[in-house]
C-alpha cells in the first residue's frame, strides 16, 4: 500500500471522529445570512458578530478541519480529498486547446469545501498584489477601492511574525498569523541569489515593491497551516452567542422577492437532503466563492436572460454573471535534475521519523512547507530575458510569478501531485518513468495578467449539478506569449550560476504530445503550455465589480444591481485578478465589506 493510500485511509477514520457540528437547531430568522465559511465568509461572520444585538448564520456546505489539513506538506493530498468539490473544466481539444494532457482534456479546478474554504485546502501562500492593481480597480469607477483605501484593511487582519519585513506595510495587531516557513532547503538560497544575475532585489514582496525575489510568506502558525476557520472564527465561535455556523448545509437558492426585488433569505439541504428555509432581515451575504457565487446567484434568478429563460429559471435581474471569469494559468511541470539528496521525496520523508518528530513537537521541518513551495520571485519577463538585466527601478508589473518547488513529479510516487494535476497515466510513464526516484525541484511560472476570460454558467436548472466552467486558457495569443517567455525565464533561474553547485540539468524528456517541435524552442514551449495547464485555484471575476454600464455585477459596495439586501462578498467581485495570489485580497475584501455593512446599518467601525 503506497503513501498515498495509506494517508486517505487515516484521512477517512479522521473525518469521522473530528465532525464538530451539523443542522441540527437553529431559529427561523437572523439579521445577516451569510452563505459560505470560506476566506470572505470567515471574516464577516467574525466582524459583524461583534455587534451583539445582531443575530448572524453563517451556513457551509463542507465540514470541519482535521488535524491532517494543518499539515503544510500535505496540502495537494487535502485537494483530492472531498474536502474538494472536485470542479473540472470543458475540455477544448485541438490546437487552439488547453488541458490536453489531462484526464479526458479537463483540468482540474480545487475548490475548498469546510469551514475556511479553499484557506482549508490552499498552499498558504500570502501575497496582496501590487499597487497598480487596486488603483486600476478604481480607475474602472469602483471608487474606494485604491490602494491607499484597501492597504488598512490588509493591515487590520494581519498578525505579522515575520522576521525580516518593512514594517510601514505589516501589522501584528490582526487575527490571520503570517510568518515565514520555518523549514529552509538548501535550494531556497540559491534561488534567492540567482536574483543578482538578472538585476533583481531580494525583497518582502507585500511591501514598497512588487517586483523582486522572496521567500515565502505564509499563513502558518508554529509550522501549521492558519485556515480562515483558524484565524477568525476558531478565536469567537464559543463565546460569541449571537453567531451560528452551520455546516453540512448546502444553500440551493437565494430567497429573492420577484415583486421588490428584495433578498429575504435562502433554502439549503442538510445532510439528510432535507430541505430548510432561513429568512434574513437585513441582507443575505454571498460568499460562496468566484464559481459557487455566480452558480448561486443564475439558480436564483440573477443572471444573463436568455441564459436562464432557456433553462426555464425565472429572471429577477438581467445581470453578466458567470463573465469576466480570470484564473493564473501555470506550467507546473518545468523540472530540473540535481545531484544531491536535497529535495523532498516522499520515501526519505516516511523513512525518517525525524521529519515527523520535528512537525508534531517542534513545529519545523520539511512538513512545513506549503505544498512544496519555498520561494517565490514575480519578474517582467521582457526584461528579465534581456542581454543586459537592467530593471525599470519605476515599473512594478510583474507579468509572471516564478515559484520554487523543492519537489518535482520525479518524486511523486503517490501519485498525489499528478492526481492532484489531472495528468494522465500516459503522459507520466512517458515523461517521468525514466526520473522516478532522481532527485529534482521545480519551477512553476504563472501568468499573472491574462488577457484571456472564461465563463461559469449553469449545466441546468438542477442545483446539485455541477457549474459550466469554460477555462479559454491562451484565448489571447499574448497570454501564450508571456507564458513562453515565462518557461524561458524560470529555466535560466534553474541553470543560473547559483544553483552550478548542484548540477542542475532541465529534465530531458520531450513532453508527451510535443515531440514533433524541436525541445527547447519557443514552439515547443507554446504545445507544453497547452498540454500542461495547471491552476492555483485563483479564479475571480464572474460577479465583477463595476458600473452596471460596463459589465458590473456588484457595485463599489458590493450589492448587487438591481436586488436590495444582497452583496456578494469573495474573489468573485474582482474587476480584473490581481498579480498575486487571491487568499489576501479576499480577506481584505471580507474586512472592507464588513465595515461598509456597519456603515450603511449605522453601527460605529471604530
Amino acid at each position: 500500500m503506497n503513501f498515498s493510500a495509506i494517508l486517505y485511509i487515516v484521512i477517512i477514520i479522521c473525518m469521522t471522529i473530528f465532525i464538530r457540528c451539523s443542522t441540527e437547531s437553529y431559529i427561523s430568522t437572523y439579521d445577516f445570512v451569510i452563505i459560505g465559511a470560506g476566506s470572505g465568509g470567515s471574516v464577516l461572520a467574525n466582524r459583524l458578530s461583534e455587534v451583539a444585538e445582531w443575530k448572524i448564520l453563517l451556513i457551509e456546505a463542507g465540514k470541519e478541519e482535521i488535524f491532517l489539513t494543518d499539515v503544510p506538506l500535505l496540502a495537494p493530498i487535502m485537494q483530492i480529498t472531498d474536502y474538494n468539490w472536485g470542479y473540472r473544466t470543458e475540455p477544448k481539444k485541438g490546437q487552439h486547446g488547453y488541458c490536453l494532457s489531462m484526464v479526458d482534456g479537463r483540468c482540474n479546478w480545487p475548490r475548498g469545501k469546510a469551514v475556511g474554504g479553499t484557506s482549508v485546502i490552499n498552499f498558504m501562500i500570502y501575497t496582496r498584489g501590487g499597487k497598480a492593481d487596486y488603483d486600476k480597480w478604481e480607475a474602472y469607477g469602483n471608487t474606494g477601492w485604491g490602494y491607499d483605501d484597501i492597504l488598512p484593511y490588509f493591515l487590520k487582519s494581519e498578525n505579522n511574525r515575520l522576521k525580516y519585513h518593512d514594517k510601514r506595510y505589516h501589522s501584528s495587531n490582526g487575527y490571520l498569523d503570517v510568518s515565514d516557513v520555518p523549514y529552509v532547503s538548501r535550494l531556497r538560497n540559491p534561488f534567492l541569489q540567482s536574483a543578482k544575475e538578472f538585476g533583481y532585489k531580494i525583497n518582502d514582496y507585500n511591501a514598497e515593491r512588487l517586483l523582486g525575489f522572496s521567500a515565502i510568506q505564509a499563513n502558518l502558525r508554529n509550522g501549521r497551516r492558519v485556515s480562515a476557520s483558524k484565524a477568525f472564527l476558531d478565536p469567537i465561535r464559543q463565546i460569541r452567542k449571537n453567531l451560528r455556523i452551520l455546516t453540512f448545509a448546502r444553500v440551493v437558492k437565494i430567497l429573492i422577492e420577484p415583486e421588490t426585488h428584495r433578498a429575504i433569505g435562502v433554502k439549503f439541504l442538510d445532510r439528510n437532503q432535507k430541505m430548510h428555509i432561513v429568512k434574513a432581515k437585513r441582507e443575505v451575504l454571498l460568499c460562496a466563492g468566484t464559481l459557487n457565487s455566480a452558480q448561486l446567484l443564475m439558480l436564483s434568478g440573477v443572471g444573463p436572460r436568455q441564459h436562464l429563460k432557456q433553462l426555464g429559471i425565472q429572471v429577477i435581474e438581467d445581470l453578466p454573471v458567470g463573465y469576466n471569469l480570470q484564473d493564473h494559468v501555470s506550467m507546473g511541470a518545468l523540472t530540473f535534475l540535481v545531484n544531491d539528496t536535497v529535495t523532498i521525496m516522499e520515501s526519505r520523508l516516511l523513512t525518517n521519523p525525524v521529519n515527523v518528530f520535528d512537525y508534531f513537537i517542534k513545529g519545523t521541518g520539511p512538513f512545513t512547507v506549503p505544498g512544496g513551495a519555498e520561494a517565490l520571485a514575480f519578474i517582467d519577463t521582457k526584461t528579465f530575458l534581456e542581454r543586459d538585466n537592467h530593471q525599470d527601478e519605476t515599473a512594478d508589473y510583474p507579468d509572471i510569478e516564478l515559484v520554487l518547488g523543492i519537489g518535482a513529479l520525479t518524486g511523486d510516487l503517490s501519485g498525489s501531485m499528478r492526481h492532484l494535476f489531472a495528468l494522465t497515466d500516459d503522459f507520466d510513464r512517458q515523461v517521468f518513468a525514466d526520473h522516478k526516484g532522481s532527485d529534482a525541484f521545480s519551477i512553476v511560472p504563472i501568468l499573472m495578467k491574462p488577457k484571456s476570460y472564461g465563463r461559469v454558467s449553469l449545466r441546468s436548472a438542477n442545483p446539485l449539478d455541477p457549474p459550466i466552467l469554460e477555462a479559454n486558457y491562451y484565448e489571447q495569443q499574448e497570454d501564450l506569449d508571456t507564458m513562453i517567455r515565462g518557461i524561458k525565464a524560470g529555466i535560466k533561474v534553474g541553470m543560473s550560476q547559483a544553483f552550478k553547485h548542484f548540477n542542475t540539468t532541465l529534465l530531458p524528456m520531450t513532453f508527451n504530445g510535443c515531440d514533433r517541435f524541436v525541445f527547447n524552442t519557443d514552439e515547443y514551449w507554446s504545445c507544453v503550455a497547452r498540454h500542461i495547464s495547471t491552476t492555483l485555484g485563483h479564479f475571480t471575476g464572474t460577479c465583477k465589480m463595476a458600473p452596471r454600464t460596463n459589465g458590473g455585477v456588484v457595485d463599489p459596495r458590493l450589492r448587487v444591481y438591481g436586488v436590495k439586501s444582497l452583496r456578494v462578498i469573495d474573489a468573485s467581485i474582482m474587476p480584473e485578478i490581481i498579480a498575486g495570489h487571491t487568499c489576501a485580497p479576499t480577506y481584505m475584501i471580507g474586512e472592507k465589506a464588513a465595515d461598509m455593512i456597519k456603515e450603511d446599518w449605522a453601527v460605529s467601525t471604530i
